[in-house]
């Protein structure tokens, strides 16, 4: 079996919030090492969008 089998197999394995974290991590893996300080911002916006698209981040905007 390959690397990439191997991890495909244990990500099918997880639930979907470690699913979520495991593509966070691949993710860093891959940018970490490119010189762009903007990197950082790419790899927080799809925690910011996780973060924010929920009932409770909702609530509050609810009267605007």
């Amino acid at each position: 079996m390959t690397t990439r089998e191997l991890i495909e197999k244990e990500a099918a394995a997880l639930p979907e919030p470690f699913q979520r974290e495991l593509d966070d991590f691949a993710r860093f893996l891959r940018f970490q090492k490119e010189d762009d300080p903007l990197n950082g911002l790419l790899l927080s916006e799809t925690e910011l969008v996780r973060d924010s698209d929920t009932t409770e981040e909702d609530a509050p905007w609810a009267s605007l």
